[in-house]
């Protein structure tokens, strides 16, 4: 067996495959071992009569291959070398290997990769930069320029610094900063836009501390959230061998002694937020609803708006259809969908042939939120804490209906029935389940069709809208007679 000795390094393996394939040697022909192990060094050369295999002048491989590969070379493992090695002459014949991940070798090679990608992903979000003193600066460099300079010293588990390194020039490009580890180190250089590797350092090579730590530590105490604690999780991403590199560690005991405390501050500040829920009645019917619905005080929107707007339609309607909020001609009559928005909507329904007496018809809020300019009152977009606020009252609704389908019409509607982070454009037309109801589409409002840019986005936005409603009738009249 021919023993070849590598440096630490994948380059250094990848041109010693491309010898040994062109030589044909097959892998049990030869031992490609790691020059930085110390055993290593000591193991003798035996005789033996060449290699026996087909050399190969063009080697086959892949992307995915190359990707993986260069991962694993840089695990601390002796016998990454081969075990690559070995892979790749096999992928010389079986050109799908790499699919077979059962196999010993496909699964040694994921997992070693994996845990380089978990090391990987440690050394991004635990290097500290610490800035390294004006006297101590100028004493490293005769010329002196316009960047402060900041290193961290960081020891990986594996020999992964020159694939962390970019992560870093990219985040910390407009900086001069040095990261060193016990096996390389690196030096970026914002002028030229360039990484310089050079020998590893002790962890004395690097400053302990700077000015800048406290004004860390303040960050990092405000943005700790005292109710996601979880001190088994925190030492499992967090190993505490890191934390002697983390100056924000010194702050965790006095942070978790707060954390009961700061926890029932936030649900006292949290119960404290307007709500409609005291407003809406008890029990849950339409007529109680109507009745109910005028002495809300639950949100700000009260104050401006003329009055509450109820929602209209057949008390066993098996569709909901929930607008955004009332308009400018909702909010002077009372009724949902008046204005332009309900009359386009009155005219695809009688175009689809829907008839819009059989279903329920409402809104998400339930005052006209707007601004003033002279004469008019311009329609603004309610925030996310108005329809929370009054979301009782659409819930009440719901539960007084019970309703086969829920339709919702505009981004707020949405929100108002699947969540603040909703996203209505890359969802629209998604038949949906919620605890509200056996269905639920979301789908454009009327108004945003009157606003199109164009009448070709006019013509496209309609037609979306036109299948929604369609789609949302045809559930609706699925359902059995006797369902409710």
């Amino acid at each position: 067996m021919k023993k070849v000795l590598l440096d630490p390094d994948f380059a250094a393996w990848r041109e010693a495959a491309r010898d040994a394939l062109r030589e044909g040697y097959r892998p049990e022909e030869i031992d490609l071992q790691d020059v930085s192990v110390a055993q290593s060094l000591g193991l003798s050369f035996e005789a033996w009569g060449g290699p026996t295999g087909k050399p190969i002048s063009q080697p086959y491989t892949t992307r995915s291959f190359l990707a993986q590969a260069t991962l694993v070379g840089a695990h601390r493992t002796p016998e990454r070398w081969n075990l690559l090695y070995r892979v790749l002459y096999r992928l010389q014949e079986h050109r799908r290997l790499l699919d077979l991940e059962t196999d010993d070798d496909i699964a040694e090679m994921s997992r070693l990769a994996d845990q380089v990608r978990r090391d990987l992903h440690k050394m991004h979000a635990f290097v500290r930069f610490r800035k390294v003193s004006e006297a101590a600066e100028l004493a490293q460099r005769e010329n002196a320029d316009p960047y402060e300079h900041f290193v961290a010293w960081y020891e990986p588990d594996h020999r992964i610094l020159s694939l962390a390194a970019p992560f870093f020039a990219e985040r910390f490009a407009i900086m001069r900063w040095s990261i060193l580890t016990p096996d390389e180190s690196v030096l970026w250089d914002p002028a030229t836009k360039e990484m310089r590797f050079g020998d590893g350092a002790p962890r004395e090579s690097a400053p302990v501390g700077d000015e800048l730590e406290t004004l860390w530590k303040s960050y990092y105490e405000s943005i700790y959230n005292p109710a996601r604690l979880n001190l088994h999780a925190m030492r499992s991403e967090m190993p505490v061998r890191y934390w002697k590199n983390l100056p924000e560690v010194s702050t965790l005991p006095t942070l978790i002694s707060q954390s009961t405390e700061r926890v029932a501050t936030m649900v006292s500040r949290q119960q404290d937020k307007t709500s409609a829920a005291s407003f809406v009645p008890a029990l849950h019917t339409l007529d109680e609803i109507r009745r109910s619905l005028p002495t809300c005080r639950g949100c700000e929107l009260y104050c401006h708006a003329t009055q509450a707007v109820p929602g209209i339609g057949a008390p066993n309607a098996r569709m909901l259809l929930v607008g955004e909020q009332p308009g400018d001609q909702e909010d002077l009559q009372g009724l949902p969908f008046v204005g332009p928005a309900g009359k386009l909507l009155n005219r695809t329904l009688e175009e689809l042939g829907i008839d819009r007496t059989q279903m329920y018809v409402t809104n998400a809020v339930k005052h006209f939120k707007f601004v003033q300019k002279g004469k008019l009152r311009l329609h603004m977009n309610p925030r996310m804490s108005e329809i929370t606020a009054c979301r009782p009252w659409l819930l009440a609704e719901i539960d007084a209906l019970k309703p086969e389908v829920v339709l919702s019409l505009g981004a707020s509607a949405a929100k108002s029935i699947f969540g603040g982070t909703f996203e209505l454009m890359k969802n629209r037309g998604k038949v949906m389940s919620t605890p509200h109801a056996k269905y639920a589409i979301a789908t454009l409002h009327p108004s945003a069709i009157l606003r199109a840019r164009d009448e070709g986005s006019r013509q496209e936005m309609m037609s979306l809208f036109k299948a929604d409603l369609r789609k949302a009738t045809e559930l609706a009249k699925q359902a059995p007679a006797d369902a409710r």
